[in-house]
């Protein structure tokens, strides 16, 4: 065999960072034996893998064809070190989970997790949905957990459970206990939204595109807590996932604004690379989201502690 491990394991880190430099930190290398290691690679068959444009260095063609395979191989060969050092675990597993999910699903699921494999490893990333998607496709998560659309031809979905918004107040709003409430008074009111790229968003965006009016947003913030914070204030009104809002709206801090003109139904999904070699980690901490979920219809059924 003319390649080495170390070669692809260099090759896939410059991959992702797009830097010689910032792969061989990652990688605990030196710079120059990071160098030395992927243009060895190249050499070895006469090949470029990568092209420089400015500072970065891209993936060119042959590159693009290359890294799924190196990732799914350098996978296989970490589940045979480890079988070979007699670990318990079941290997390192990179997941990313959007908001929703990672805050109120996604650390039980990994307590779970551990619990049932304590010599493992997981990596856990809260992001938002399409940020989550692009570190799927770059190789940079191995599994993602995502309440939003993917329509990437490289990554895999598959749908795991419903998932349901509610647009909400404040008690003192004037709209509270109000009945239905028209998408034209909606857009009328001063909403705290979350960031562009957000599954949360696109959903409530698509509910409205029908009508022409545009959401009045007066705050854009990236965490749930922070925008139920601002809505409990006053501020305005908010739309996030049921299952964040559901021990606010027990606790009566928050209250529903039915809203009929509005579907406001999604899926959340696993996604993961088309080419992704499914290792045993993979498989079992799908296994545990899917019995997690087991007879349940919608997200906010789920029985779980109740979150502060």
């Amino acid at each position: 065999m003319r390649y080495t491990l170390r070669q692809l394991e260099v090759f896939v880190a410059v991959a992702q960072h797009e830097s010689v430099s910032h792969a061989a930190r990652a990688l605990a290398l030196s710079q120059s034996a990071a160098s030395t290691a992927l243009a060895e690679l190249e050499r070895q068959f006469d090949c470029r893998l990568l092209d420089r444009i400015g500072k970065r260095l891209k993936l060119n063609a042959l590159g693009f064809q290359l890294l799924p395979k190196a990732v799914a191989l350098l996978d296989r060969a970490e589940e045979v070190e480890e079988l070979l050092r007699g670990q318990q675990g079941i290997g390192t597993l990179d997941v990313g989970a959007t908001l929703t999910i990672g805050n109120y699903l996604a650390t039980l699921l990994i307590s779970d997790f551990m619990q049932h494999h304590p010599g493992s490893r997981i990596r856990l990333q809260v992001r938002n949905t399409r940020t989550i998607i692009e570190g799927v496709r770059h190789h940079e998560l191995d599994l993602g957990l995502i309440e939003g659309q993917c329509e990437d031809d490289d990554v895999i979905t598959q749908p795991w459970v419903e998932d349901e918004l509610a647009v909400f107040c404040s008690p003192r709003h004037p709209l509270a206990d109000q009945g239905p409430v028209e998408l034209d008074r909606l857009l009328r009111e001063a909403w705290i939204m979350r960031e562009q790229g957000s599954g949360t968003r696109l959903t409530l965006e698509q509910a409205a595109r029908h009508r022409r009016g545009r959401f009045n947003t007066l705050l854009e913030l990236e965490h749930t807590e922070g925008i139920k914070r601002a809505v409990e204030s006053g501020l305005g009104i908010g739309c996030v996932s049921k299952l964040a809002l559901r021990d606010a709206f027990r606790r009566g801090s928050l209250v529903p604004i039915p809203t009929p003109d509005l579907d406001l139904s999604r899926q959340f999904a696993f996604i993961w690379h088309r080419h992704k070699y499914l290792a045993p980690g993979m498989r079992e901490f799908l296994k545990l989201c899917r019995q997690m979920t087991e007879g349940i219809r919608r997200s906010d059924q789920i029985d779980l502690p109740p979150y502060s």
